[in-house]
């Protein structure tokens, strides 16, 4: 077994790992959460996950859409986050799998989650009964509402992923940027043996 299918194999154990964490974390706390809420919260809720997932997947795509060289130049001219946006794109496989799988999968699970949730607590406001004609209205339409905001808006994320990837990775970098000498936290590995990405 050569070394770049172990370190896949890996690789993917370890996102496995991370995405059965997460899942868990987000779907206890928005369920936590929206158990306290009054429905217009909790729609508002949904609309911030599916937000969530949109910007995440733009970012995944960005980083795969991006050349190296720009950042370079910004680098030498000392722009904040042009390190972080070098090693971004050098691993533009992992990142946009953790952007795209992890962060936008969990957050199409847990925003269909927090839309039941939704419909139940709008079925009880409005006097109806749970499994009512209602409820399984309410639940199409907001089901279907949700899939159209998060297509659409991943379509236009793909748009500007494509046309604008150097920006936006630049704008992503300078955040991981800021909380990385902020609050200490290890977000990206600045290990300069980063393998370049090819073309």
């Amino acid at each position: 077994m050569n070394k770049n299918l172990k370190r896949s194999i890996k690789f993917s154990v370890s996102i496995a790992v991370i995405t059965f964490v997460l899942a868990a974390i987000f779907s206890i706390v928005s369920n936590s959460v929206m158990s306290g809420v009054a429905w217009g919260i909790g729609l508002i809720i949904v609309l911030l996950i599916v937000l969530t997932g949109v910007v995440f997947d733009m970012l995944g795509i960005a980083a795969t859409a991006a050349d190296e060289p720009p950042f370079h130049s910004m680098a030498a001219e000392k722009i904040s986050g042009a390190k972080e946006a070098i090693i971004i794109v050098r691993n533009a496989d992992r990142f946009a799998s953790f952007c795209n799988d992890v962060i936008g999968d969990i957050s199409g699970i847990v925003s269909g989650t927090a839309s039941a949730v939704v419909v139940i607590q709008l079925t009880n406001v409005l006097g109806s009964s749970e499994g009512s004609g209602l409820q399984l209205t309410l639940s199409v339409l907001l089901t279907s509402i949700v899939a159209a905001i998060t297509v659409g808006g991943k379509a236009v994320g793909k748009f500007l992923a494509i046309h604008s990837s150097t920006k936006i990775i630049l704008w992503a970098a300078r955040v991981i940027a800021w909380i990385e000498s902020n609050l200490k936290i290890n977000i990206i590995s600045v290990s300069t043996k980063s393998t370049r990405k090819t073309r």
